[in-house]
């Protein structure tokens, strides 16, 4: 199905005006800072492009929002919208949790909230980025467990 910016989504018109609702509380735009919410057009394109194998829980996750509106979710007032979201969180953290994931993986890799958090508007490779050592002493536990693989022939 073709979204509202363009792209081709595997999710139906309610779904993509639920997702596009939901996100739109999960982040909203910030005047402060001067940054896009996660419904900004271009964010939510990318959201839309890069659901992948995510996509049955996804769609699950928006049914039950609509399903506890008691009708769209997108048709309730804000405020009733955001207490829903809100309530959807404690009841539902495994479907939110899907939600959460899908949003913040493209709205992180913004270029305008790259450039926020003071990081190059680039992939991480093949420049890496710099690591400051940590204190190896915290892998001990890992190291007394022992092999958990197997090797390969």
């Amino acid at each position: 199905m073709l979204s509202q910016s363009g792209v081709i989504s595997e999710l139906s018109g309610l779904e993509q005006e639920t997702l596009l609702c939901v996100v739109s509380h999960m982040i909203p735009p910030s005047e402060e800072l001067r940054l896009p919410g996660a419904s900004d057009a271009k964010i939510f394109a990318d959201i839309l492009r890069s659901i992948g194998r995510d996509l049955p829980a996804l769609r699950r996750a928006l049914y039950v929002l609509n399903e506890m509106a008691g009708q769209r979710l997108d048709a309730l007032a804000p405020a009733h919208q955001a207490t829903l979201v809100t309530s959807y969180r404690s009841t539902h953290p495994d479907l939110a949790a899907v939600l959460g994931a899908v949003t913040v993986r493209c709205y992180y890799r913004d270029d305008r909230v790259m450039a926020s958090l003071g990081m190059e508007r680039r992939p991480p490779f093949p420049l890496g980025f710099d690591v400051p050592q940590g204190d190896w002493s915290l892998l001990e536990p890992v190291r007394l467990r022992g092999k958990i693989y197997r090797d390969v022939y």
